[in-house]
């Protein structure tokens, strides 16, 4: 499984354009490709999308963790070009989208596909990606508002996290990140520097461009 950052506050990359918000892309042999969140603008979200070598038309899914803008912004421009994406939303996503197949994602969690999960929308806000790999459980989170340990708990349901990529907000409870193997911080996360420090053997910066191989 292959996860490329499409849209990140950074960028990792020569070519990318930066922008605050989120978006990553998700392969692999066995599940459709997920195009998780859109970022905040979609002129930004598709020049990087170009550079990577990602057609919207080859999206299957995608899943919006929450309803902000700088994670829904270039939405509208993907489902313009992409007639057949399938879509997950949060219930607190409150907009329809006519002519396209659209699951309603509750507090329960949701199987998108064989080894991709949502959490379920947690706290009525967000919901967070699953992804089952043979080294355990990685995890997606757009913001993180719901808490991280509620988060991980969710997550957990599945099997042991093994790593973490996303916007984190405010979370400085580190101790949760124990036990993880890789750690990205991105996009809204506040202490970014902190969680680097505290943990150099297992944690990496983030940026538009970064490929992590699960």
């Amino acid at each position: 499984m292959k996860i490329t950052i499409v849209y990140d506050n950074e960028v990792n990359r020569e070519g990318l354009r930066p922008g605050w918000g989120f978006s990553a892309f998700i392969e692999s042999e066995d599940t459709p490709s997920i195009l998780f969140d859109t970022g905040a603008d979609s002129p930004t979200l598709l020049h990087n999308m170009k550079e990577l070598n990602i057609t919207p038309k080859a999206i299957e899914t995608v899943v919006i963790s929450h309803a902000h803008g700088d994670h829904t912004g270039g939405l509208s421009e993907i489902l313009n070009q992409n007639k057949t994406a399938e879509l997950y939303i949060p219930s607190s996503f409150r907009k329809g989208f006519s002519g396209r197949k659209v699951t309603i994602v509750g507090k329960e969690p949701v199987q998108i596909d064989k080894d991709v999960f949502s959490t379920g929308e947690l706290e009525s806000v967000e919901q967070a990606l699953v992804l089952k790999t043979d080294k355990g459980i990685f995890v997606i989170t757009g913001c993180a508002h719901p808490a991280m340990r509620n988060i991980l708990d969710a997550a957990s349901r599945f099997g042991k996290v093994y790593g973490i990529v996303g916007g984190f907000h405010g979370f400085h409870d580190f101790d949760l990140f124990g036990d993880l193997s890789l750690i990205y911080p991105c996009h809204c996360t506040q202490y970014k520097r902190e969680i680097l420090d505290l943990f150099p053997d297992k944690a990496s910066g983030c940026g538009a461009g970064l490929v992590i191989e699960l």
